[in-house]
């Protein structure tokens, strides 16, 4: 028996809906729903311990966010059929979601928390993403788990000057704004997404579009959970709290770490400053009341900590390291650092350091994508790396990490707009991050324009970024410019802009106080801003513009279109022709077909010029068509006893004979007796003969006749034969037929 459904459907007021359903599926699980749209369907699950491990003072929160196969129809590739590690786009989900979920959390609840969405059946007109954070808040909804509020997120698209939400696939190719918006129905909390430069007002009004379709997702979670039944939550195990031991942190600690943040001294003096501090403040307890208390006593001190450092900014306007709110810290970029590759760059601010190379390659170097949703390729990407040194920790690598994955993923979609359509490389970035102290990921975007710029692609504009923070108590606000990396977590909004001069071409907000105000959310893009635009002039005092060519040792790419007729010749029997080309020349050749105009498009990749004018110069011979009447010079390569196989000067390897009649008016008894094997002359070319079907070519047809030349009358080739086509000589032969024997 089917047990009761409870559902709930969205209208996105567009004749689209949303539904969610609860009751069905995965009922063990504290919370489940499936959400559907079209044809495509999430399922979302949430399970959490009803204990905290001890000694965990934070919230193991997991979220995990997979695409199956099967929704889609299709197998897994490689040789394992089976899904495996999660693909980059399944990560960049998992982090959209995570982002949102985890501040709404109580700060003392540190049960381990799993939350699994899985889409289980896939609509190409549906892009599932959207619909992963209203699948995980709804599926918590209906569980006992303590949450502050229900949330939501939407993708957001401008197409053709009008926002959509949650757009399909085909319709994002016509966006010139493309952003995920993650939100509660008072707040906006997320955002994430590229844009063809756009204004600071424009991307507000965009993330307000996106606010309103949240407050009725958000709605519509209520309503199913009071439909299915609303859990009571659940009792955990409260923080211990100790006022008295609070305002002793705070009498003992905060002036001090006042004046240590106001002196303006480096990351490492700075933090070898607040330790003592701290040390200090804990030598105050005896040995059994460290004990009992020492995780208040850390707890205390860092509240005491973060207070100082933010009223200093508050009401001095005043940093950690001296500066003001809008100052940017020392900037020195380099280009053409590595000998090697085919272009780099070291960008340098504070104590931030990003070292960018490109490398350029041909469309067999693209990066394939190959996912149940999506099967495609990039010509352009982007790897980021943070090693732990550049944070002075040692720590093992465990392989590329969720946050390595989400922000290069950004530094790409800030870069990529600039990187013209008719590129005829793939290029690869790869940013090491080797000092970090506030904003690698911007620092990626900067040392990779410049990277790209040294490498000679011709980007249409340099692209700049800037992390940025906000600091409120609600009556009061400061905007800061280029964040360290202590004033991230202790700030208000932690926000990443990008773009160039004209307008932003990427962003990423976190934004963790309520009911921020649109009117400071612009003001603080506009801050961004003028932070952007003194980078980028940093920037282009480096490298104005993009180098006129690549490097010497950089491989140079010519790309020639070719009808779909001569692909086969090209490659050859067995790959036989293409394949002696590239030995011969040093060359990469790649064939494509153009899945329009089936044409074929022939990539050469090399580093010596000679060998590409070769390649070409074999690409021409092969599409060599004489027209008729035309008179071209040709050299004799191979002599036969009834004539002489000629080949075209200006086409070689395209091969005609000329027949020993055609050499000359007079009658020629051997073909040696007028040409030699190496011999240069002109002929005509007449087309295809009638009767031979071959291309016909004459030597004599360009030589006067000599005088008193009688022609050879044509022979008549029904003579001696009736119109049956027999022979009529001696017809009156007996004709009987021979026996068998």
């Amino acid at each position: 028996m089917i047990p009761k459904v409870h559902t709930q459907t969205i209208d996105l007021g567009d004749g689209r809906t949303i539904s969610l359903e609860t009751g069905k599926l995965a009922k063990q699980a504290h919370g489940s729903v499936v959400v559907r749209m079209g044809n495509a369907m999430l399922l979302c699950t949430v399970v959490s311990n009803y204990s905290a491990s001890p000694g965990i003072d934070f919230l193991p929160l997991t979220v995990d966010y997979r695409e199956k196969f099967a929704a889609a129809g299709k197998y897994p590739g490689g040789f394992f059929k089976r899904e495996a590690r999660p693909s980059d786009d399944e990560v960049l989900t998992m982090r959209l979601v995570d982002r949102v979920l985890r501040p709404l959390f109580p700060k003392d609840y540190h049960a381990e928390t799993q939350v699994m969405i899985q889409l289980m059946s896939h609509d190409a007109n549906v892009m599932p993403d959207a619909l992963a954070g209203l699948a995980a808040s709804a599926a918590i909804q209906l569980s006992d788990l303590p949450f502050e509020t229900p949330i939501s997120e939407v993708r957001v698209a401008r197409i053709n000057g009008e926002f959509v939400i949650n757009p399909s696939r085909a319709q994002l190719a016509d966006a010139d704004i493309d952003m995920m918006v993650g939100a509660s129905a008072d707040s906006v909390m997320m955002v994430e997404g590229e844009m063809d430069e756009c204004s600071e007002e424009e991307m507000a009004d965009a993330i307000k579009f996106a606010h309103e379709a949240i407050k009725i997702q958000c709605a519509a979670q209520i309503a199913l959970a009071e439909s299915f039944g609303k859990k009571e939550t659940r009792e955990y195990e409260k923080a211990v709290t100790d006022e008295a031991l609070e305002k002793l942190a705070h009498d003992f600690a905060y002036q001090k770490v006042y004046d240590i943040a106001k002196a303006g001294s480096s990351k490492h003096e700075r933090s070898a400053a607040f330790a003592e501090i701290k040390e200090a403040f804990k030598a105050t307890f005896s040995e059994e009341e460290l004990e009992e208390k020492g995780a208040l006593i850390s707890t205390y001190y860092s509240k005491a900590e973060k207070s100082a450092i933010r009223n200093l900014t508050l009401e001095e306007g005043l940093r950690l390291d001296g500066r003001k709110t809008t100052e940017i810290r020392p900037i020195w970029c380099e280009v053409d650092y590595l000998p090697s590759t085919h272009g780099s760059s070291i960008f340098t601010r504070g104590e931030t350091q990003a070292l960018a190379t490109v490398t350029l390659g041909t469309s067999r170097d693209a990066n394939i994508l190959d996912s149940a949703t999506y099967e495609g390729e990039e010509r352009f990407y982007l790897h980021y790396n943070f090693p732990p040194f550049s944070t002075g920790e040692a720590r093992p690598l465990r392989g590329t990490s969720r946050r390595e994955v989400g922000h290069g993923n950004l530094a790409q979609r800030a870069l990529k707009g600039m990187v013209p359509a008719d590129c005829p490389y793939t290029v690869r970035v790869v940013s090491e991050v080797l000092e970090s102290n506030g904003s690698s990921s911007m620092a990626t975007v900067c040392a990779g324009t410049m990277a790209l710029m040294d490498a000679g692609v011709q980007m249409t504009k340099p692209v700049s970024g800037i992390a940025m923070g906000l600091i409120s108590d609600g009556d009061r606000y400061a905007v800061l410019s280029d964040i360290l990396g202590d004033e991230d977590h202790l700030g208000d909004m932690d926000f990443k802009v990008t773009g160039t001069a004209d307008g932003i071409t990427a962003c990423q907000m976190d934004i963790k106080i309520k009911g921020l105000s649109y009117e400071i959310l612009v003001n603080a893009l506009k801050q961004a801003r003028d932070g952007r635009l003194h980078i980028l002039g940093k920037i282009t005092d480096t490298i104005a513009q993009p180098n006129a060519d690549v490097k010497a040792h950089s491989p140079k790419m010519v790309t020639r279109v070719i009808p779909n007729d001569f692909i086969g010749a090209l490659i050859g029997p067995g790959g036989k022709v293409i394949q002696e080309m590239q030995k011969e020349t040093g060359c990469t050749i790649v064939i494509n077909e153009d899945p329009v105009t089936e044409e074929g498009i022939v990539e050469i990749l090399g580093t010596n010029q000679d060998g590409i004018d070769a390649v070409l110069a074999k690409i021409d011979s092969l599409m060599f068509k004489p027209q008729v009447g035309s008179v071209y010079e040709v050299k004799v390569i191979k002599m036969l006893d009834f004539g002489a196989v000629v080949e075209y000067v200006e086409a070689p390897g395209n091969e005609v004979l000329l027949h020993i009649s055609e050499l000359a008016w007079e009658r020629t008894n051997n073909v040696t007796d007028v040409v030699n094997m190496g011999d240069v002359f002109d002929v005509k070319y007449f087309g295809k003969d009638p009767k031979t079907r071959k291309d016909k070519v004459s030597r004599k047809a360009l030589l006067p006749k000599p005088e008193g030349f009688v022609e050879r009358p044509p022979r008549d080739n029904n003579r001696g034969r009736d119109n049956r086509g027999r022979d009529n000589r001696g017809g009156d032969r007996d004709r009987k037929p021979r026996s068998r024997d």
